[in-house]
């Protein structure tokens, strides 16, 4: 496991804004900007309720965490879900998991 990385993901996750942005990504429905390849920013920012310069902030973050993916069109930017940053916290979560005692695990 790459510690550095995996914090990475995970401090990406830890935000209720981002939470909420990644959602947006995998729920957005036809009435945004969306093209089918991607989200625009600008229905990001007023899904948000963020300022512009706020939006791109975490749009960065989940970016540079492997949980989103970016390109630049014109004056706007879309964003579309990565599996990268998601498949490094499941693998954490798995490998944790299977370090938890069976007894406990059938508490959950």
């Amino acid at each position: 496991m790459n510690f550095d990385e995996t914090a990475a993901v995970f401090k990406a996750l830890g935000d209720a804004h981002r939470l909420k942005a990644l959602h947006f990504l995998a729920t957005a429905d036809a009435e945004c900007c969306s093209t089918g390849q991607g989200v625009c920013t600008c229905d990001v920012q007023e899904m948000l309720g963020l300022s512009q310069p706020t939006t791109s902030h975490h749009m960065k973050i989940l970016v540079d965490a492997g949980l989103v993916g970016a390109e630049k069109r014109g004056k706007w930017t879309y964003y579309t879900l990565s599996a990268r940053g998601m498949l490094i916290a499941r693998t954490a979560l798995d490998q944790l998991l299977a370090a938890v005692p069976p007894f406990q695990k059938e508490a959950v």
